[in-house]
């Protein structure tokens, strides 16, 4: 069975998006933290994202600006496979991306269980939710950003039961981001 991984940043105060859904908060660069952010790319695997996040990123990712800023990661977004869930979206025309428009958690189970590379959530909150209420992601890789948003949404938002976590392990970098990697708790 094909394994679905989370990556997100996380304000200290829990929000993945500001109060305006924002999330330039999160791109602080930096040497160490563009390395790690790299390697983390080269992992290989499929992205999964909800509309809002595909957007963005295929917005992005293909440009010449994301190229100059961070070649490696871009070549690396631009070519994995992606996989994203949309009821209003009619096309999906960022290369290697595959458009969902059924029921998300069969939609997931159905996925998991193809052959396939491992998934990996970017963004995408009310797919998060979803999916891990459901029991379908196997792990959590979240990066706590050193800022205080005041508002915004949850990663969890929605969630209607208590999700155990236990914390595999820890990273910190020197601009202040620590990367907490979970799994669901037994």
């Amino acid at each position: 069975m094909r394994k679905l991984s989370v990556f997100n940043n996380v304000s200290l105060d829990g929000y993945f998006v500001d109060g305006s859904g924002d999330m330039s908060w999160a791109h602080k660069q930096d040497a160490e933290w563009n390395a790690f952010s790299a390697e983390n790319a080269r992992g290989g695997g499929a992205l999964v994202l909800g509309r809002v996040t595909y957007e963005m990123m295929a917005g992005f990712w293909p440009t010449p600006a994301a190229l100059a800023l961070s070649p490696a990661v871009a070549e690396r977004m631009n070519n994995m496979p992606k996989v994203v869930f949309s009821r209003t979206l009619e096309t999906a025309s960022w290369k290697n991306t595959r458009l969902m428009k059924g029921d998300l958690v069969s939609e997931m189970r159905k996925l998991k269980a193809e052959p396939g590379p491992e998934m990996t959530i970017l963004g995408s909150g009310s797919i998060v939710a979803q999916l891990a209420e459901a029991g379908l992601v196997d792990d959590y890789q979240l990066v706590l950003q050193p800022i205080v948003l005041g508002s915004g949404r949850t990663l969890f938002q929605g969630v209607q039961r208590r999700l155990g976590l236990t914390l595999e392990k820890t990273r910190s970098f020197s601009n202040g981001n620590v990367v907490l990697w979970y799994k669901p708790a037994a």
